[in-house]
């Protein structure tokens, strides 16, 4: 992204019982400015950590194709590595846009040594956030479950980023990757991050609207899924989930495909109530 000015702030976040080190990562950007007053989500599972059969080593590559392609304002990532968005920030930052280009990154968390689960290429793995904001002025906050599925070393979490001061055009977005060896786990976690964890950053964000993109490994026929609100999410018709505050409507989704990766790419565009 040429001219791009790249501020880096370390913010700290309560994970497990221990405070880590959240990147949030702010970039200088301008561009056309979006005139359907929609809110467009783009949520993508990159299987990037080089460790599990689906990898391909191509999925950042198409990932930052279809971001240049479909111009979206918040992008939510799972199975990343960290060196993986700042790739993703560039392709954003390229599609254009009013704004601020704004990431963030949370790691994942082995449980036998305490430390980040890694990616092949020994960077940290784990969840991101890509978003094209109205000001530079907010927050990562995120953080393991506490509940986790006791077969899996692997701990999953979750990620925010807030306004630091509610406006008229702010939103917060979060993601996760809830448990794939559990569905009761899933469902616990699930229920944790919206009962609980996402009402906690509202608060810190002055009642924005919230909207969560994630791969949360329940299908939208799980009973699992009462844990979201219903008529105000949609999915890809597998997984991956696209879910808001009720102040915002949820469009028809749209699914992308993205074959280097196990996940097609999921959009979908919300609207202020009585938007068009």
């Amino acid at each position: 992204m040429g001219g791009t000015v790249r501020r880096t702030v370390q913010v700290t976040a309560l994970v497990a019982g221990v405070v880590t080190a959240l990147t949030l990562v702010v970039a200088a950007a301008g561009g056309p400015t979006r005139e359907d007053g929609g809110v467009r989500v783009l949520q993508m599972n990159l299987c990037d950590s080089g460790l599990a059969r689906c990898y391909t080593g191509r999925s950042v590559s198409q990932a930052s194709d279809v971001i240049r392609a479909e111009v979206p304002d918040l992008v939510t990532v799972n199975e990343v590595c960290r060196d993986d968005v700042p790739v993703l920030e560039d392709a954003l930052g390229d599609a254009g846009g009013d704004g601020v280009v704004v990431s963030a990154f949370q790691a994942a968390w082995d449980r036998r040594t305490g430390a980040s689960v890694r990616c092949r290429n020994g960077r940290p793995y784990g969840i991101a956030l890509v978003a094209r904001l109205p000001s530079p002025d907010y927050e990562a906050v995120g953080g393991a479950y506490p509940m986790q599925d006791p077969g899996s070393v692997e701990l999953r979490a979750w990620l925010c980023l807030h306004p630091r001061a509610a406006t008229p055009t702010a939103v917060t977005v979060c993601t996760t990757h809830l448990a794939s060896g559990s569905a009761a786990a899933a469902g616990a976690q699930c229920g944790y991050l919206v009962g609980t964890a996402i009402p906690a950053v509202r608060a810190r964000a002055g009642a924005v609207p919230v909207i969560l993109g994630g791969d949360l490994n329940l299908r939208s026929d799980d009973p699992s899924t009462r844990c979201l609100p219903a008529g105000h999410r949609t999915d890809d018709g597998q997984v991956q989930h696209v879910v808001a505050t009720p102040e915002l409507v949820v469009g028809t989704p749209r699914t992308i495909a993205m074959p280097a990766t196990d996940h097609p790419g999921l959009l979908v565009v919300l609207t202020r109530e009585g938007r068009p």
